[in-house]
């Protein structure tokens, strides 16, 4: 990651600078104020974000109500001076018309916050994230690792905890009726899409 300008930024003077033409096909975040051009994803990153992104979607379908929100869209975490973070996807619990949705980056609290992890992730900066979620009042962020096949899930004032593979992933009270195993996070179709764990 790169800071891109020394001037310190409002998010809506951020949103306005990054819908510069220059600037529309680049991916930039807002640190403290100050625009962070962020690396482009993997294959493997992307595949794995819609994977998640679709069984999220299919209990939002089933549930009847909520909305998800993948690309990177603007999360606000942080204000005086202004952070605006882009998770690879946030669910929303609240029923929404899309047209009544922002234009702009989100204020509002998501339910969840989803990170998918990519080999130049640093740790430091990663855990910094998580930490922006949950101080920002995220009740539930998942850390899904698709090197090691795992995810830690972390909820405000406790201690985080490590989903196998071979285990089940529940949305817990925040969004209770979410269930999947953790193997379906990193499964294509095909015989040649699944990982053989040991039973």
């Amino acid at each position: 990651m790169a800071t891109v300008s020394s001037r310190t930024m409002t998010a809506e003077e951020f949103h306005e600078w990054s819908c510069r033409p220059e600037n529309q096909d680049k991916v930039y975040e807002l640190e403290r104020g100050e625009p962070v051009e962020m690396p482009p994803p993997s294959e493997q990153h992307g595949v794995v974000c819609a994977l998640v992104a679709h069984l999220l979607w299919k209990f939002i379908f089933q549930r009847g109500y909520g909305y998800v929100c993948s690309n990177d869209t603007g999360l606000l975490v942080a204000e005086d001076p202004d952070t605006v973070r882009g998770p690879d996807l946030m669910l929303f619990g609240e029923a929404r018309r899309l047209e009544d949705l922002s234009r702009q980056f989100v204020a509002r609290v998501p339910q969840l916050v989803v990170e998918v992890l990519s080999p130049s992730d640093q740790t430091g900066k990663v855990m910094r994230r998580l930490s922006q979620y949950l101080k920002r009042g995220v009740p539930l962020v998942w850390l899904v690792d698709p090197e090691v096949r795992i995810v830690t899930v972390y909820r405000p004032g406790r201690e985080h905890q490590v989903v196998e593979e071979t285990e089940e992933l529940t949305g817990e009270e925040v969004l209770p009726g979410f269930r999947c195993r953790v193997a379906e996070l990193f499964a294509l179709p095909g015989p040649s899409g699944t990982k053989e764990t040991d039973s």
